[in-house]
């Protein structure tokens, strides 16, 4: 698969631009709007529950990370708050079992200290020690994810075995001083990357439409970089996302029972039927901790991770993307009074494009985890200027604005939404849903493509401040 690292990073740049939208509602018309995007917007009194203004909102739209609200409310409902994910060191008389639950916090620290705790016991490992993942199921990838993110961290595989995100690092710079004649690539020991085909373009001859640079990974964690770049980006830091999550976790095992001194007569073997006697635990933060990072810093890994965990402990069968959206609708539905049988659910993050929702669906949500206090949902969500997403986002970040909006955002290719409350300058406050797609800009510069999109928020939260 080849990924087009540009485009993973500059998400709403393209090269057509259409009409501007006509609202039904004579105040927004002549006002900035993006020109040529798809917009809906719900706004609703936090107090009467009364509609203040409603645009296309029963159309159909991607969420992006606003699904993540959904998953975190979906959470909520099905695992204790104080739930948490569980890695457990297993024995049996010859052999030694890792036991994964999906922990998408857990990292190589952890693994550390559980073969410590084997090495307490024994030294030698007569059989073979084995990992466990069958908490999921082997689908790794929602239906609807793009194939050219999958190489790039945000995008990292969603499995039962996970260890630092299921993230490496890779650089290519080059092999001399200016003018650069060749590239060399460098990176995580547990992954080989190549850069032997690369042209090198000089000043702004890399602004050329063929000037991209392009990545090739398979399941055996090799990555390669082709294309082209100019040579006043290098060097190149990238993230990169493990393809072949268990290669990568015994490589680093393996070195881990060295490092303990611990000898393995046998092999490190995929099991997911295993299963022993639990000589040490390692837990994961409590649930709401986990929602936390999710929602503020819009964590993928943890949103498709908490899915698979919401299938799995309400249909008591390995969790899979498809199981978790069942359980979701079901659980709200039966918990909250929430309908979402018509919305598509494809996974927990919004990373696919196959998701979607309309605002008065998502209005539901919002207004019921406002309505919630005692969930402690509405502390998790990002603050205007003040935390998480929000906290630099420009269009909300200044007076009258900043501290006064709380809401999850969500972007993705041609797509940046908004949900949550927002406080009037008359004490009252509003909930509200953007969603905003099909958005693209015939400038390459982030900031001039954004533009129309900071002016079209301030313009529309201003509004709300000021008149309501």
């Amino acid at each position: 698969m080849t990924k087009y690292l540009t485009l993973a990073m500059l998400l709403l740049f393209s090269f057509s631009t259409q009409a501007t939208q006509t609202f039904s509602d004579p105040a927004l018309n002549g006002k900035p709007t993006p020109e040529g995007a798809d917009i809906a917007l719900y706004v609703v009194d936090t107090a009467s529950g009364k509609e203040i203004y409603s645009e296309r909102a029963e159309q159909f739209q991607q969420p992006a990370s606003l699904q993540k609200i959904i998953t975190g409310l979906g959470a909520r409902l099905v695992l204790d708050k104080d739930f948490r994910f569980e890695t457990t060191m297993e024995t049996t008389e010859n052999d030694a079992i890792i036991n994964f639950s999906g922990d998408p916090t857990f990292t190589r620290t952890h693994l550390r200290v559980l073969v410590e705790k084997l090495k307490l016991k024994q030294t030698t490992i007569d059989g073979n020690l084995y990992l466990n993942g069958g908490a999921f199921d082997t689908s790794e990838r929602a239906v609807g994810l793009p194939w050219d993110i999958m190489g790039v961290c945000y995008s990292a595989p969603s499995s039962s075995i996970t260890m630092n995100g299921n993230c490496i690092y890779g650089k290519i710079e080059g092999t001399s001083p200016a003018p650069v004649k060749g590239l060399k690539a460098s990176g995580s020991p547990y992954i080989s990357i190549s850069a032997d085909d690369i042209i090198i373009r000089e000043g702004l001859e890399n602004q050329n439409i063929d000037c991209d640079l392009k990545l090739t990974a398979d399941n055996k964690n090799h990555f390669s970089l082709n294309g082209c770049v100019g040579s006043h980006r290098l060097p190149v830091n990238f993230h990169l996302a493990v393809q072949n999550t268990t290669l990568y976790l015994k490589e680093v095992l393996q070195e881990e029972l060295d490092r303990a001194g611990i000898r393995l007569r046998g092999k490190i073997i995929r099991d997911d039927t295993a299963t022993g006697t639990v000589i040490a635990l390692h837990q994961s933060e409590p649930l709401m901790k986990l929602i936390d990072l999710m929602m503020k810093r819009s964590d993928n890994l943890i949103a498709d991770n908490l899915l698979k965990t919401i299938g799995r402990v309400y249909f008591k069968q390995p969790g899979s993307y498809e199981n978790g959206a069942a359980a979701i609708k079901a659980v709200l539905k039966e918990k909250a009074d929430i309908d979402l049988s018509r919305a598509i659910i494809m996974d927990g993050s919004g990373l696919s494009r196959n998701n979607r929702v309309t605002a008065k669906q998502l209005m539901q949500v919002i207004q019921y985890i406002f309505s919630n206090k005692e969930l402690g949902l509405v502390g998790t969500l990002p603050v205007s200027g003040q935390s998480g997403t929000l906290r630099y986002r420009s269009s909300l970040v200044n007076t009258p604005l900043s501290g006064k909006v709380t809401a999850k955002t969500g972007s993705i290719y041609g797509v940046f939404n908004l949900a949550g409350k927002i406080n009037t300058k008359s004490g009252k406050s509003l909930y509200f849903v953007q969603l905003l797609s099909n958005y693209h800009s015939n400038s390459d510069n982030r900031n001039v493509a954004r533009k129309p999109l900071r002016d079209f928020e301030r313009g529309f939260y201003e509004r709300l401040f000021n008149e309501h």
